[in-house]
């Protein structure tokens, strides 16, 4: 076993609001912290990125614009970058989070490197680049290709890993590594967040976190609300990624003009979180959903759709509450019970703190990323 050193280790993930790249950058900043340097490889700097650590870089991607080209390509542009990086610094470790395109570019990038310089390469798995792309004809045998050719692969869920296997038909290990989540201290207290969303003292705040992606079920989430008979009892605050406007008419069509709040492209969740009363899930899929993690660290229960990997987040009634995928009658149901159970709503909310500090935090899920980076560097090339 080599000794544990700091390491130089390469991060490519999405920027976005969504949970792999909230996952690739809290990742990023926790190996910082413990010593390594590391390097982001982005089209965009990652929103919750800092600026001002010495031990993070950010390199950014052009996307490639060319008037051969019908459509602008990222694929061969972060291929080069990835190898640009990987010799410029001497990086120990390149982790992609996702296989298509980041694990496809790497394995380019490694083909541009002689062997001496090639990284280890470890690949992420966070759900949709398998559970949504895997069976399709065009990216398949690539995403397959990926993960044989990449030294180590990890997955958010034990479904994930599953999943991945069965509808990739791949028979390599997959590590299974939660994701985690390191709460800071919101700017804002909890009234004062309160306040400035409008929210009334009384009413309960309830709160949806997602890109907005079909799979998310907006129109689910905003049916089960609609079908709870004291409009007056509830806000609901949607922190999304994308813009709102598709789901604007929808809103008014169910008369939730006036219990709806949208914020957009928030780069701190953190006094949102500590502002809600329930987090609301309703995905037809999910390898482990970040948001709810998020909600348990502020004693915030959830009511989901019974999908993926969310049981092994949730694990029991105690800590949140779950029902079928696609039943509106029922989610509302369950958050109509946690809304008038006061009581029982705060009790879950203690339930689901203790069970994520005890299980999904930095300093557990962190030094397992670290073993597979020196278990896979202790390997011959």
């Amino acid at each position: 076993m080599l000794p544990k050193t700091p390491l130089k280790i390469g991060i490519v993930c999405y920027p976005t609001i969504g949970g792999s790249g909230i996952l690739a950058t809290s990742l990023g900043i926790e190996l910082a912290l413990r010593g390594h340097e590391v390097h982001f490889i982005s089209y965009e700097r990652p929103f919750r990125l800092p600026t001002d650590h010495p031990s993070i870089q950010f390199h950014p991607v052009d996307i490639g614009t060319h008037e051969l080209f019908k459509y602008p390509d990222y694929t061969l542009p972060l291929s080069v970058k990835l190898a640009e990086v990987s010799s410029d610094h001497g990086l120990d470790i390149l982790h992609v989070h996702y296989a298509v395109p980041h694990a496809t570019a790497a394995i380019i990038a490694m083909s541009m490197l002689e062997p001496s310089q090639r990284p280890r390469l470890v690949t992420t798995l966070h759900g949709t680049d398998t559970t949504l792309l895997g069976s399709h004809p065009a990216y398949g045998p690539a995403i397959r290709h990926a993960l044989e050719r990449s030294d180590a692969v990890t997955a958010v869920s034990s479904y994930l890993a599953r999943e991945t296997q069965r509808l990739l038909n791949v028979s390599r290990p997959i590590d299974v590594i939660y994701n985690f989540f390191a709460p800071t201290s919101p700017d804002r207290s909890r009234q004062e967040s309160r306040e400035e969303l409008g929210v009334a003292d009384g009413e309960t705040l309830l709160i949806h976190v997602s890109n907005l992606r079909p799979i998310k079920r907006i129109d689910l989430l905003l049916q089960a609300v609609a079908l709870l008979e004291d409009r007056a009892s509830f806000r609901l605050l949607i922190l999304a990624g994308e813009s709102f406007a598709p789901f604007e008419a929808e809103v008014r069509r169910l008369g939730l003009e006036d219990r709806v709040i949208v914020r957009d492209r928030i780069q701190s969740v953190e006094e949102y979180y500590s502002a809600a009363d329930i987090c609301l899930v309703t995905s037809d899929s999910e390898s482990f959903c970040l948001t709810i993690l998020e909600g348990m660290f502020h004693e915030c229960p959830s009511v989901s759709t019974r999908v993926g990997g969310i049981p092994e987040v949730i694990r029991s009634d105690s800590t949140g509450l779950m029902v079928d995928s696609g039943d509106a009658e029922s989610l509302a149901a369950q958050i109509s019970e946690l809304i008038v159970n006061r009581e029982r709503r705060q009790e879950m909310g203690r339930a689901a703190k203790l069970f994520a500090e005890t299980h999904f935090t930095a300093d557990i899920i962190v030094p397992a990323y670290e073993s597979l980076y020196y278990r896979e560097l202790a390997k011959p090339r």
